[in-house]
């Protein structure tokens, strides 16, 4: 079974949710998703329209408020 701490939706989920800090670790969960997402829009037209939620948007924006913090 995978551990939760290396799961990137379980990462992000907790991020989201309140239960653990936006960090490092968080962010390249996210790239990881983002990445993935990718691969399923190249492998089939149908996941063209998915998107993230507006609540990553904004954690996205966090990410660069603390880079430039």
């Amino acid at each position: 079974m995978i551990g939760t701490d290396s799961n990137p939706c379980h990462i992000v989920a907790e991020t989201l949710a309140g239960n653990r800090r936006a960090d490092e670790r968080t962010f390249a969960a996210l790239d990881i998703l983002d990445e993935k997402l990718e691969r399923l829009r190249k492998l089939d037209s149908a996941f063209q329209a998915v998107a993230f939620s507006p609540d990553v948007g904004k954690l996205r924006k966090s990410r660069k408020a603390v880079a430039v913090g």
